[in-house]
C-alpha cells in the first residue's frame, strides 16, 4: 500500500508543476548529490538523471543499466530526503507501467518516460497505462511524458519536427499525462508554439545553453526546467580542475565548502 508520505509528496510535486512560478530541478545521481542539492535554500524538489546514474555505475546511457539497479539508486535518493523526487526512467525498461509501479513503491512520485518515437498510439497507450497505475496506487503521479521528436529529428525539417512534438505532446496530455517534456535547444518561438498547443504549465524543458532565460521561460508559461546530465558534468569538471591544479603543484581551492 502506498504510504501517506508518498501521496503527500506526489500532490506537492503536482502543485509545483501547476503553479505559475517556474519549477527548476538540478538533477542528482546518488544520495550525496541529492543531499547537497536538497540543502541549498530554494530547492523544492529533486530529479534524478538516468544518464548520470548509469555513468556512476559504469553503464552507457540508453537502458543499458539493469532496471533493478536504476530503481535501487532512485529509491535510495527518495529515502534520503523529505522533498518530492521524480526519476528519469528512460523508456520504461520494456514495461513502463510496471516500472512506474515499482518506482512508486520506492517513494518516487514522478518520472520521465521517453516515447523513443514509437508510433503515437502506442506511446499514448503507455501513458494511459502509467496513469492508470498511478490511480490504482492512489498518487497524483507527475508523469513527465517525454517526446524524442527533436532528439531523433536533428536531420529533419525543424518545422516538421515541431509539428510532431505538438501532435505527440497533445496525445500524451489527452492520455492523462500532466506535463510533456521536450528536450531540445528550443528558441522562444518554438516554446510559444508548444505552450500554446499544450496550455500553460504543461511544457517542461532542459536548460541547454542557448534556450531563453529562466525568467523568460516562466513568463512564457513553462512548467519546469531540468538540467539532465549537465549537473554531473559540472561536478566532474570541478574534480578534473582540482586534479589539474594538483598536478601544477597547487591544492584545493579556497572556495571549497565542507559539505559532508
Amino acid at each position: 500500500m502506498t504510504s501517506d508520505d508518498t501521496r503527500a509528496k506526489a500532490s506537492t510535486l503536482l502543485r509545483l508543476h501547476q503553479a505559475p512560478e517556474l519549477l527548476t530541478v538540478v538533477n542528482v545521481w546518488d544520495v550525496i548529490s541529492a543531499q547537497v542539492v536538497a540543502d541549498v535554500p530554494g530547492t523544492r524538489a529533486l530529479a534524478t538523471a538516468s544518464h548520470s546514474i548509469a555513468a556512476s555505475y559504469g553503464y552507457p546511457d540508453g537502458e543499458q543499466i539493469p532496471v533493478d539497479l536504476m530503481l535501487e539508486a532512485a529509491g535510495r535518493i527518495a529515502a534520503s530526503t523529505d522533498l518530492p523526487v521524480t526519476a528519469d526512467l528512460e523508456g520504461g525498461y520494456g514495461d513502463p507501467a510496471e516500472t512506474v509501479r515499482r518506482a512508486i513503491g520506492l517513494g518516487i512520485v514522478g518520472a520521465n518516460i521517453e516515447d523513443q518515437m514509437r508510433p503515437v498510439a502506442e506511446a499514448a497507450a503507455n501513458v494511459e497505462k502509467i496513469m492508470r497505475v498511478a490511480e490504482q496506487e492512489g498518487v497524483d503521479f507527475v508523469l513527465n511524458a517525454r517526446t524524442d521528436a527533436f532528439v531523433k529529428g536533428k536531420d529533419r525539417d525543424q518545422g516538421d519536427v515541431l509539428a510532431d512534438a505538438v501532435e505527440r505532446g497533445r496525445a500524451y496530455l489527452d492520455a492523462g499525462a500532466p506535463v510533456v517534456f521536450v528536450p531540445a535547444r528550443l528558441d522562444e518561438q518554438q516554446v510559444r508554439t508548444l505552450v500554446d498547443a499544450y496550455g500553460p504549465q504543461r511544457l517542461t524543458m532542459i536548460a541547454i545553453p542557448g534556450v531563453p532565460s529562466l525568467a523568460r521561460l516562466e513568463e512564457l508559461g513553462v512548467a519546469r526546467v531540468s538540467y539532465g546530465p549537465m549537473s554531473q558534468n559540472v561536478a566532474l569538471t570541478a574534480l578534473q580542475e582540482l586534479v589539474e591544479e594538483v598536478h601544477r603543484g597547487g591544492g584545493v581551492p579556497s572556495t571549497m565548502r565542507m559539505l559532508n
